[in-house]
C-alpha cells in the first residue's frame, strides 16, 4: 500500500535538504552522522534528480527565485514542501518494484503535480522502521519559477502563475492522495483506498514520541539484563496509544454506548462525551477532551456504534475473563551468579525467599498434574507444543480469511455506492468534465473492479452476497474466540511447565555443586597435611 506524507519546512537553508537526503542522519537528533575524519558519511545507497533547476543546484535555484520575486524574506514563510510516498514492502518481491523504477515514478509524479517549482526527487530503499519500504522524497521550493499550463486540479490562478507560492490545501491532498492510488494502478502495485482513514491515526509528533520512548526503555532493560534482572516492559506505549488501548478493551465486550461509557469510567477512569455528532475521550489527568479522529478512525461514533451491535449478536460466544489469577511461577535466581557479581547481603536474602516460594510453587504444579518424572514432564511439554503450533495456526489462518472478507466487504461497498456514477458518465454530454470532478470516487470504483477481477469475479452475477459474507465473518469471528482459548491456555500451561523444568534443572545443579564442593575442600586439606 504507498502512502503520501507532507512535512513544510521554513529553513532558509535550502542545501539542508539535499544534505538530509545523499548525507546520513541520526534518526532522532536530525545531526549528520560524521566518519573518523569528522566528515559527514554519505548514505549506502539513494538515487537523485532535479526538476526546474536549470544549471544551477537545487539551493541556488530557489534563491534565485526568491531575489527574482522578492519572496520567502520572513522567518515564518515556508520555504519548502517535503512530500514522501511510501511503497507497501511486499511490492518488491510481488510486483517486481526496484528504486529505479520508485525513482522513475516520483520523478514523473513530480513533473505533473507540481510543474514550475525547483525540486529534487530522491528514492531510498529502506525507512526508519527497517520495514524494507522503499519511499521517494520529493522536496519542492515553495516559489514557482515559471507560469505552467492549467491542470483540472489548479483553481486559483496562484496555482499555475510565476512567482506565486505552493498551496498544500486540503483539496490539494486529496487530489495527491488519489494520484497516488492512481500511479499504483497503473503500475500494478498494491494500494489502498487513501481518501478514508486506516486503524490507528498516529501523527509524527507521536511517531516520534513512541521512536524516543522505545529507544529508552532499550537502554534501561539493557542494564537491568546485564545486571541479571528480568524487564517488565519491552515495548514503549505512548499515552494515545494506552488511551487507545483502554478504549478497545472496553469496546470489545460493551453491547451499549451506556455500558460503554460507564465502563470506561469504572476502568480507566475515561470520560466520553459525544458532541455534533462526533466522539471525544477525555483520560484522567487531562481536561481537554481528545477527539476521536486524532485516535483512531475505529473509535469515530459510526464505527463505535456497529462494534457495539456486533459484540450483541457475539455476547454467547464471549468468554468472561476470570477476575483472579493464579501466581505465575517464576525462574529459580542462582545466588552465588548474582553475589560474584556484586549483589549485596540484602539481594541475597530476598533471593533465597524468592527462591523458596518458586520451588514450591514448582513442587505442587508438578504433583497436581502427575509430572514427578522427567520423562512425563518432557512428554507433555511436547504436547503442550503441539497443541499450541496447530492452535496458533487456525487462529492465523482465521484471520488471514477474516481479513480478505474485510477486503472485499468494503470493496463491494465501494463498488455499489459509486456504479451510478460510472454509468452516468456514459451518458452525460461532457464526459471529462463529469470525470474531473468525481475523479476521486471515480478512481475508488475502478481499483474495486480492478481487485474483483483479480479475484476471479468477472460478472456481477459472481458477486458475493453482504449478508452472507456477514454471516461468514461472524461465524469465523466465533470460531476464532473458541480456538484462540485453547491457543491461550496451551501458551498459558507451556510457558509454566518450561519455568518448572527450568526449576527443576537449576536445582539439581545446586545440589550437584553442594556435594562436590565438600569433597574439593576435604583434598585440600588432605594435601596441606
Amino acid at each position: 500500500m504507498a502512502t503520501i506524507k507532507h512535512l513544510s519546512s521554513k529553513n532558509s537553508n535550502y542545501a539542508a535538504a539535499e544534505s538530509y537526503l545523499t548525507f546520513q542522519h541520526n534518526e532522532y537528533t536530525g545531526l549528520p552522522i560524521l566518519d573518523e575524519q569528522g566528515r559527514p558519511k554519505l548514505r549506502d545507497s539513494y538515487l537523485l534528480d532535479t526538476l526546474e533547476c536549470g544549471e544551477s543546484s537545487f539551493a541556488m535555484a530557489c534563491l534565485i527565485a526568491n531575489r527574482k520575486y522578492g519572496k520567502n524574506g520572513r522567518r515564518e514563510d515556508v520555504k519548502t514542501h517535503h512530500y514522501i510516498i511510501s511503497f507497501d514492502p511486499k511490492d518488491a518481491v510481488e510486483n517486481g518494484l526496484t528504486m529505479e523504477k520508485a525513482q522513475a515514478l516520483g520523478f514523473q509524479f513530480c513533473k505533473d503535480n507540481f510543474p514550475g517549482h525547483p525540486a529534487i526527487i530522491c528514492t531510498h530503499p529502506d525507512g526508519h522502521n527497517s520495514a524494507g519500504n522503499i519511499h521517494v522524497h520529493i522536496v519542492i521550493g515553495s516559489l514557482r519559477v515559471r507560469t505552467v499550463e492549467r491542470q483540472p486540479f489548479m483553481d486559483k490562478p496562484c496555482d499555475w502563475e510565476a512567482g506565486k507560492k505552493h498551496r498544500c490545501t486540503s483539496v490539494m491532498l486529496r487530489h495527491l492522495r488519489v494520484a497516488v492510488m492512481e500511479m499504483c494502478e497503473r503500475a500494478d502495485l498494491n494500494q489502498i483506498n487513501l481518501l478514508e482513514a486506516q486503524g490507528d491515526h498516529v501523527s509524527e509528533r507521536e511517531y516520534w514520541a513512541q521512536r524516543r520512548g522505545q529507544r529508552r526503555l532499550d537502554h534501561a532493560n539493557a542494564k537491568l539484563a546485564a545486571e541479571g534482572q528480568q524487564p517488565t516492559q519491552t515495548v514503549y506505549q505512548t499515552e494515545l496509544e494506552k488511551l487507545r488501548r483502554q478504549i478497545y478493551s472496553v469496546l470489545n465486550k460493551a453491547t451499549t454506548f451506556e455500558e460503554f461509557s460507564a465502563l470506561l469510567m469504572q476502568e480507566h477512569g475515561v470520560a466520553v462525551k459525544e458532541s455534533r455528532g462526533r466522539l471525544s475521550y477525555c483520560p484522567p489527568g487531562r481536561t481537554k477532551f481528545i477527539t476521536a479522529k486524532k485516535l483512531s478512525k475505529k473509535l469515530e461514533k459510526e464505527q463505535v456504534l456497529t462494534a457495539l451491535s456486533q459484540n450483541i449478536r457475539l455476547t454467547p460466544t464471549i468468554q468472561p475473563s476470570s477476575e483472579k489469577k493464579p501466581d505465575k511461577i517464576r525462574k529459580l535466581v542462582d545466588i552465588q551468579a548474582k553475589v560474584a557479581a556484586g549483589k549485596g547481603i540484602g539481594y541475597e536474602r530476598w533471593a533465597k525467599k524468592f527462591n523458596l516460594k518458586s520451588w514450591s510453587q514448582t513442587l505442587l504444579l508438578l504433583q497436581e498434574k502427575g509430572l514427578l518424572s522427567e520423562d512425563a514432564l518432557n512428554q507433555r511439554i511436547a504436547e503442550l507444543q503441539t497443541q499450541y503450533d496447530d492452535a496458533l495456526a487456525v487462529v492465523k489462518d482465521m484471520d488471514a480469511r477474516m481479513d480478505s472478507i474485510k477486503e472485499l466487504r468494503g470493496h463491494l461497498s465501494v463498488y455499489r455506492q459509486y456504479k451510478p456514477l460510472a454509468q452516468k458518465l456514459q451518458t452525460v454530454r461532457n464526459p471529462a468534465k463529469f470525470k474531473e470532478q468525481h475523479r476521486a470516487e471515480l478512481t475508488v470504483y475502478q481499483a474495486a473492479r480492478a481487485y474483483f477481477k483479480a479475484n476471479g469475479i468477472k460478472t456481477v452475477s459472481d458477486l458475493p452476497d453482504t449478508d452472507k459474507l456477514d454471516a461468514e465473518y461472524r461465524k469465523l469471528s466465533s470460531e476464532k474466540n473458541g480456538f484462540y482459548q485453547h491457543y491461550k491456555q496451551a501458551q498459558q500451561e507451556l510457558r509454566e511447565l518450561r519455568n518448572a523444568q527450568q526449576n527443576v534443572e537449576a536445582f539439581f545443579r545446586k545440589e550437584e555443586r553442594s556435594h562436590t564442593a565438600p569433597s574439593r575442600r576435604s583434598n585440600e586439606r588432605n594435601s596441606d597435611r
